[in-house]
């Protein structure tokens, strides 16, 4: 069970009345993320308080009357659909740091530099985001955060979102070796030759080019043959 000194805050304000919760810091953030779909173990306390510092509890006539219900699961619901969550400063620190190394690996995953169709290295986006002041939002996914951030970014650095489309063909004796990687990078027009030979396309991101001749080279003994469309 989670300590009371190990607990942070979800609170809701409304009408000059507050409402707040002591919830697991891990379960919380998890919860609110959607992650964890129901509050078992969540609550710490299953107490409404006016002030969880003080340990004031709220009155039931204000939760009734601000909820529709004293039942503190709902009334949590709530809090944590329209509130706000208080993370320690160690675990938003955390939170952020990843969020921010998984949007700097996205955008050299997806985006290059129009004018030369190379990728932007991670130092440099990292650069831009600093430049930028890029506010990275820990309750949202690094993936629902990429489109501002590039926006964010653009005018610091020339920037686009590319997919490029290319001819693959693999021959016989590494066909089947190589089918499974060539299917995960978007594999679509597939066809087999009378020599087992596979050919295909695959769409991939722009940023990624390289990474995917080196996976198939390393397949095939270099004896893929590629061309963009």
């Amino acid at each position: 069970m989670t300590k009371i000194e190990n607990t942070i805050i979800a609170r809701f304000e409304k009408g000059g009345e507050r409402f707040e919760i002591l919830v697991d810091p891990k379960l919380a953030y998890d919860y609110r993320t959607g992650v964890k779909k129901d509050l078992n173990n969540v609550l710490v306390a299953e107490e409404v308080f006016k002030d969880a510092n003080k340990g004031e509890r709220q009155s039931s006539s204000a939760i009734q009357k601000f909820f529709g219900t004293t039942d503190v699961y709902e009334v949590a619901k709530k809090i944590f659909l329209e509130g706000e969550l208080q993370l320690t400063t160690e675990q938003r620190r955390k939170i952020l740091d990843e969020k921010r190394a998984k949007i700097v690996s996205l955008i050299a995953r997806n985006c290059v530099d129009p004018r030369t169709k190379t990728p932007h290295p991670p130092q440099r986006i990292e650069n831009a985001l600093e430049q930028a002041k890029v506010h990275i939002d820990a309750f949202k996914s690094a993936e629902e955060q990429l489109e501002g951030v590039i926006e964010s970014i653009r005018e610091i650095i020339p920037i686009s979102i590319e997919k490029i489309k290319i001819a693959v063909k693999i021959p016989a004796e590494y066909a089947g070796r190589a089918y499974g990687t060539v299917k995960e990078y978007g594999m679509s027009k597939e066809e087999w030759g009378n020599d087992g030979s596979l050919v295909c396309v695959c769409e991939i991101p722009a940023g990624i080019q390289a990474e995917f001749y080196d996976k198939l080279n390393k397949l095939t003994a270099g004896s893929v043959q590629t061309r963009i469309l």
